[in-house]
């Protein structure tokens, strides 16, 4: 097990590394100029340019740039916004994040509540009206791209019937509309995977030999076809817990919410390097320690697995 552990660390930390000299190599060569951005039309001379990029290192070799901010990261210190001077990007990240995280953990938890008792019944109930039901809006759920559903519910909610707020974060009503949309895609892939896993788990030998046993049909359920039909489930929750703070970046530009991704979208467009570094190097450590966490899981959900 601890052998495990040690291989699935240096793993990632050979994929973070990784994802850090892309990311670092990737913002110093798409065009475009932070210094620049940053005077605007002020008139000032080369000198003071260079003083500008002396005083964030930019003069500097891109090799030495790279050290320097790993270093800083390593320690915690995530530097300054070169566009907005003076603030730093950790306090930049925190303030976006705290958006982020409650919009997806509020849309997260009512897809899950829901999806997985849908995706039980439907299955348990196979070609029923419940089931027909089931299979069509899921279907509709994610065929529909969010964007569409997300200006759609802008004209019923907002401009139709003015009950709820077009954009912006006003009040606890700001979140409604963007949580629909979320838990709409979400559900539709979660209910339609439980269903299928279920479905596969009641025609398992197990669940023909619990039958024959004798044992109460709920019981034969939910505890032997269930709890193996999870691993699929927990994969895809791993997966979308990883993404977390990374997933909605589209949603949080219709509905113009100060998340992390619409953070990530300016800091790309002002050509921002620490900030833009920073959120990619902090997802892709959510991303390995959420893969890893999942892993993890299997163990504990299906006893057939073992860790050696």
């Amino acid at each position: 097990m601890q052998r495990y552990l040690v291989s699935r660390v240096l793993q990632g930390l050979l994929v973070i590394f990784l994802v850090s000299v892309g990311t670092f190599a990737m913002m110093h060569l798409i065009p475009g100029d932070p210094i620049s951005l940053m005077i605007g039309e002020a008139h000032i001379t080369q000198e003071q340019i260079d003083l500008i990029r002396a005083r964030w290192g930019l003069d500097r070799p891109l090799h030495e740039q790279y050290l320097r901010w790993i270093g800083n990261m390593a320690r915690g210190d995530f530097g300054e916004s070169v566009v907005r001077s003076g603030v730093p990007v950790r306090t930049m990240i925190a303030e976006a994040a705290s958006v982020t995280v409650t919009l997806n953990l509020v849309a997260f938890a009512l897809s899950v509540a829901l999806a997985l008792p849908a995706g039980i019944v439907a299955a348990v109930r196979r070609y029923s009206l419940f089931d027909y039901a089931i299979m069509v809006s899921t279907t509709v759920g994610v065929a529909l791209p969010n964007f569409w559903v997300g200006l759609m519910l802008i004209v019923v909610f907002s401009l139709v019937l003015r009950w709820l707020p077009p954009f912006g974060l006003p009040g606890w009503q700001g979140y409604v509309l963007p949580v629909a949309v979320i838990v709409s895609s979400q559900l539709a892939l979660l209910a339609r995977l439980m269903r299928s896993s279920v479905l596969d788990a009641l025609g398992e030998d197990f669940v023909r030999t619990a039958r024959a046993k004798g044992l109460p049909e709920r019981r034969v359920v939910l505890k032997h076809a269930v709890r193996n039909a999870l691993l699929p489930i927990v994969t895809v929750i791993g997966y979308r817990l990883a993404f977390i703070l990374s997933g909605t970046i589209v949603v949080e530009t219709v509905f113009a919410l100060p998340g992390l991704g619409q953070l990530f979208i300016e800091s790309v467009n002002r050509v921002d390097y620490q900030v833009v570094q920073a959120i990619v190097l902090l997802l892709s450590v959510l991303v390995v320690l959420g893969n890893l966490a999942t892993d993890l899981v299997y163990g504990v959900i299906d006893p057939r697995i073992r860790i050696r």
